[in-house]
């Protein structure tokens, strides 16, 4: 089935809304192709004040700790996505590995 002019450029507006709404988060896009869409966007690792977290796991006797485990193992590293639309129109987001 062809898609019509319109489902197209309304596709692209689409794209470039979430496009948008990911770099105003903080991500940049390593690669772009707007002819089948997607987008490759990377946010880069946040660093972990390990000192501030110290002074957290000894105020709450250790009950912190969970807290920055998972501070530093996983929302501090750098994420790759992927961003496209599928043939039938619909926007998806996968993790890049």
């Amino acid at each position: 089935m062809k898609r019509t002019k319109s489902k197209i450029d309304e596709d692209l507006r689409k794209f470039s809304s979430i496009l948008t709404n990911k770099m105003n988060s903080g991500f940049v896009v390593l690669e772009r192709n707007d002819k089948l869409p997607y987008a490759i966007l990377m946010k880069n690792k946040k660093k972990v004040d390990h000192i501030s977290n110290f002074f957290m796991f000894c105020a709450t006797l250790g009950l912190w700790s969970i807290a920055w485990i998972y501070i530093s193992q996983v929302s501090s590293k750098a994420k790759k996505i992927l961003i496209a639309i599928d043939e039938d129109g619909n926007p998806f987001e996968e993790k890049c590995f």
